[in-house]
């Protein structure tokens, strides 16, 4: 199904003194509602029929690369950080240092709502997309009129981690090719998926063969990892969080167990949970449009809280 919804080119804007490529669907007119990206994904991720479908239940939807991936600016004079030796660090107990936080891409996301005009919207995010939308809600809770954090975490030590198969999965020799990145993007979303909501090779290879043309960056991907190391856990700012709330998240989610969603629903006063049975993690496949359209849809038609 391909609907006529308005969708802008790709474009470049100044927002909290970095570039960042967005793109919008819909009407401008209509309630704005932010897509933030996972941990080293493109916002082309956020598939072009998803986005268009959303829009059509009258929301302005905007989706764009998150600082480090894509088309955003790069942080290449950072250098590559040690993820595992941060971890180590994080796990010690000790402060980690980073060249940016989850807080400073949250920032992005305010400016970047800063340069178009939005004075508050809707933000949903995936995996680390629903952290930083979490520190959205957190240090700007006035600019945002609901969240819906999707299989994504409260950073907390003490929740599960990922499981065995994925922890070695996480070991797979990285893909040096064009050809060796498409199939690493296939093989890693079949594992990560869950067998009932796996999405149809073919399109993943369509996808993959897109996101490699468009430029990937391995130093960056490692950069927005160390991002999420170096931001400690924030279970307890939650729990003054007034923003209303839909957490949503797979139980059969092999890298952040459904704990984890679980965790961010308890904190923040009065959220919601929907529990997806048999759903992994990554971006949804079409089978799943139709439940997470209907709950990002309801949630978003709820009134904005008033500005404190």
């Amino acid at each position: 199904m391909s609907l006529a919804v308005p969708h802008t080119e790709p474009a470049l804007v100044r927002a909290n003194g970095i570039e960042i490529c967005y793109d919008t669907f819909g009407d401008p007119s209509s309630p704005a509602l932010l897509l933030i990206d996972g941990w080293g994904c493109q916002m082309i991720e956020w598939d072009d029929e998803f986005c268009a479908q959303l829009a059509a239940r009258g929301y302005w939807v905007i989706r764009h690369d998150n600082r480090d991936v894509g088309l955003s600016t790069k942080f290449h004079e950072a250098g590559v950080p040690d993820l595992e030796a941060l971890e180590q660090a994080r796990r010690r107990g000790e402060a980690v240092q980073a060249p940016y936080t989850l807080k400073d891409m949250a920032e992005d996301a305010i400016g970047l709502m800063d340069a178009l005009g939005i004075r508050r919207a809707h933000a949903v995010g995936i995996s680390m997309g629903g952290m930083i939308v979490q520190m959205m809600a957190i240090y700007h809770p006035e600019r945002l009129c609901s969240m819906i954090p999707i299989m994504s975490t409260t950073h907390e030590p003490g929740l599960p981690p990922r499981t065995p198969e994925a922890q070695a999965a996480a070991k797979w020799p990285q893909p040096k090719t064009r050809e060796e990145y498409i199939e690493h993007y296939v093989r890693w979303g079949s594992l990560v998926s869950g067998e009932r909501y796996r999405d149809d090779p073919t399109r993943l290879r369509a996808l993959a063969a897109r996101l490699w043309d468009r430029g990937l960056s391995a130093a960056g991907h490692a950069r927005q990892g160390a991002a999420i190391i170096a931001t400690p856990g924030w279970r307890e700012a939650l729990k003054s969080v007034g923003v209303p709330t839909l957490v949503i998240h797979g139980d059969a989610d092999p890298l952040l167990p459904l704990e984890h969603g679980l965790d961010i629903a308890r904190a923040v006063p009065g959220a919601k949970i929907l529990i997806i049975k048999d759903w992994g993690h990554g971006y949804p496949a079409p089978a799943l449009w139709p439940t997470l359209l209907e709950a990002i849809a309801r949630h978003a038609k709820s009134p904005c809280p008033p500005v404190a």
